[in-house]
């Protein structure tokens, strides 16, 4: 569960939702008490406080198209010839929808470049 997902929980529970239905919770529910509605709106204003907010999506950068994904052994070859043609890491993992993390690590494993 990320922290974001957390913050929407609480203040689910703090304005008398069931997080796990969206049904308004009874009159007789604990998270209906008062001292627990503001105890709710605390944590929800202290997570929002260190940067979090339920509404804001994470920022994540997509990941490349192949990342993840298993080598063929004709990508393989395709890599190391581009490579030797001297094109570099970068470009490489672009043109092979990989991160550059990949590209380098795949040219590790074939002796191409050192760590």
């Amino acid at each position: 569960m990320s922290p974001q997902q957390a913050l929407q929980i609480v203040q689910q529970l703090a304005d008398g939702i069931d997080p796990t239905t969206g049904e308004v919770l009874s009159a007789e529910s604990p998270f209906n008490q008062p001292e627990v509605i503001r105890a709710l709106n605390l944590a929800s204003n202290a997570l929002k406080a260190h940067g979090l907010d339920a509404k804001a999506a994470p920022t994540q950068k997509p990941r490349p198209e192949n990342a993840g994904r298993s080598w063929s052994p004709q990508e393989d070859a395709e890599l190391l010839a581009e490579f030797d043609a001297g094109i570099v890491p970068k470009e490489l993992a672009v043109k092979h929808g990989r991160t550059k993390g990949a590209i380098e690590s795949r040219l590790v494993k074939h002796g191409r470049i050192q760590r």
